[in-house]
């Protein structure tokens, strides 16, 4: 019997229906067992047998696919990955659709540059894996094999062992993947219009993050954006970093700022949270607080345990709290992590570290 995850792929188009199952057949820990023009076609699928994860498409003919997604949901729950295009429309769908019990957005994989193709196939068959581990009862154990990572070095030199003089002004930085924008909401929407400046990075496709910020700014006292290059970090207001773009905080004076750059994936992700991580590290020392939430793999651990060791007070989401136990248990292995507690405990902690 194979141990591998089996993926449904439903899409419409044949051509992202064939990309999307060469990327995830080159895992040796996927295998796709059916492809699908659509829900209607998905649904004999099924009774053939039950996938671990569906990848589904937002829009397509005879029924789309949040209603596909509803109804799954509804009467036998798999854990599903939404595939969106690059549009406006379907980003603000897709986002709808982590409300309805989707795992995680994939940008639909186009034809491109060989670049382009070798990191969508890094994101597409991590999230793929992440999902399956969503549901355990699903997820036959493998050893999942990591490809070779750059680390923060990539983007940003390590801060110097002095740590930053403290001054009055705190600055919050968050990091955040599969599950994490479920995770971010119910933590943002908790904090006072007066929370200390806050700077996020939340892996997520580029164009999506601008839709998953006016939907938490529609939902928050605090004002929430997705960052651009130079925005300052100022109390009430939290920068969420742009798909496709590394977001590191500065200093300039007594002025906390972001810079919002090109570089290469880093902990195989882009934005990285060990770049934010490392850049709080180096400019903002003792004057930063870290939270890292939900999410598969390890980035943002080096980067927390640099914070740590510059004098910023560290948090890490426990077990229990979240989709998927890996960026937080990667911190708290490395002793990165100060606390460990509850998603619903994170905000009052952060208040009480930033009086």
């Amino acid at each position: 019997m194979s141990n591998k995850i089996k993926v449904l792929i439903i899409d419409d188009s044949a051509v992202v229906r064939q990309t999307l199952s060469d990327i995830l057949s080159s895992d040796p820990d996927i295998e796709i067992m059916a492809t699908a023009s659509d829900p209607f076609v998905a649904a004999e699928r099924l009774k053939e047998g039950i996938p671990d994860v569906i990848t589904l498409d937002v829009e397509m003919p005879r029924m789309d696919g949040i209603t596909f997604l509803q109804k799954i949901m509804s009467q036998h729950p798999i854990p599903v990955v939404m595939c969106s295009s690059l549009t406006d429309k379907g980003s603000e769908t897709a986002l709808k659709a982590l409300e309805y019990g989707a795992i995680e957005i994939i940008e639909k994989p186009a034809l491109g540059t060989k670049q382009f193709l070798q990191e969508a196939k890094v994101r597409i068959c991590d999230v793929v894996k992440a999902a399956a581990s969503v549901q355990p009862r699903k997820l036959v154990v493998s050893n999942l094999r990591a490809e070779p990572k750059l680390s923060a070095d990539a983007v940003i030199a390590k801060p110097s062992a002095k740590a930053m003089i403290q001054t009055t002004e705190k600055v919050v930085v968050v990091g955040a993947s599969t599950g994490g924008t479920e995770a971010l909401r119910v933590f943002l929407e908790t904090l006072p219009a007066d929370t200390p400046g806050i700077v996020i990075v939340q892996h997520m496709p580029e164009n999506f993050t601008a839709a998953f910020a006016r939907r938490l700014d529609g939902l928050c006292r605090i004002t929430v954006k997705e960052a651009a290059d130079g925005d300052t970090v100022v109390r009430g207001r939290a920068l969420i970093a742009p798909g496709n773009r590394h977001t590191l905080l500065k200093r300039s004076g007594a002025r906390y700022y972001v810079e919002v750059k090109d570089g290469p994936l880093v902990s195989r992700h882009r934005p990285s949270v060990d770049v934010l991580f490392r850049s709080a590290a180096r400019y903002a020392g003792k004057n930063a607080v870290a939270a890292i939430m939900t999410g598969m793999g390890d980035d943002g651990a080096k980067g927390m345990k640099e914070m740590r060791d510059a004098g910023a007070r560290t948090i890490a989401q426990d077990e229990a709290s979240c989709v998927v136990f890996g960026m937080p248990k990667e911190a708290i292995k490395l002793d990165a992590a100060e606390f460990v507690m509850s998603l619903g405990k994170i905000a009052g902690e952060i208040l009480r570290l930033c009086p």
